[in-house]
């Protein structure tokens, strides 16, 4: 895959918004007007803990598929894959203002389609935000078979959905493809026979044992 996104401890998105929240913090703080540098000091703080974008270590099992978000996982059931128009199992991820923004690709693959679709903005722990909300989705082929469907699914407070890939672009398990500003959703959607290995709570990855191809 041709990326020149850079991956740094901090998303490239968040460099801007730090520079200047740390200028303004710096020059309140030599200034001596400490009541003023308190606030933009912790301003500063949360956009570092936002815009954070630390490695993760990807499981060494050949046939696990990755949560593509970190966040809470809400939904594991058999849905309709409106994409690929299919039955499969859905599972969806939560991300709230302190999860990690970037989304991974669960599989090793291929990137076969890319669907754009401009909605609204409803909190994105609500289900028919899959249908209503602003979203982006990625068709991606595995090399064993499993046709893996992510979608990013924009929030009540996101307006921007990243996604750095394309048709015909190759994904590692792992590998970032894509970020999103703020509160969001992803839902991976393996195929039917995938069972899922996971428990509602707070995560870093989900891992899907799939079925042998």
């Amino acid at each position: 895959m041709n990326s020149g996104y850079p991956h740094p401890i901090i998303a490239r998105e968040g460099w801007l918004f730090v520079a200047i929240s740390a200028t303004v913090a710096l020059a309140l703080s030599f200034a001596g007007w400490w009541l003023a540098a308190v606030p933009v000091w912790l301003i500063v703080v949360f956009i570092v803990q936002f815009f954070r974008d630390p490695p993760r270590v990807v499981p060494s099992q050949p046939n696990a598929i990755l949560s593509p978000a970190d966040g809470r996982v809400m939904v594991v059931e058999k849905a309709h894959d409106p994409y690929l128009d299919r039955e499969a199992l859905k599972i969806s991820v939560f991300m709230n203002v302190f999860n990690v923004h970037s989304n991974r690709s669960p599989v090793d693959g291929i990137v076969r389609n890319k669907w754009y679709h401009a909605g609204s903005f409803l909190n994105a722990a609500l289900a028919k935000s899959s249908l209503e909300n602003e979203r982006n989705a990625l068709h991606i082929a595995s090399a064993n078979g499993v046709d893996v469907t992510c979608v990013q699914i924009a929030g009540l407070i996101a307006r921007r959905i990243l996604c750095y890939v394309g048709p015909g672009d190759t994904l590692a398990r792992g590998q970032r493809y894509g970020r999103r500003k703020s509160r969001s959703a992803t839902w991976p959607k393996p195929r039917r026979r995938s069972s899922p290995n996971s428990r509602s709570g707070p995560l870093c990855n989900v891992v899907l044992p799939c079925p042998p191809c």
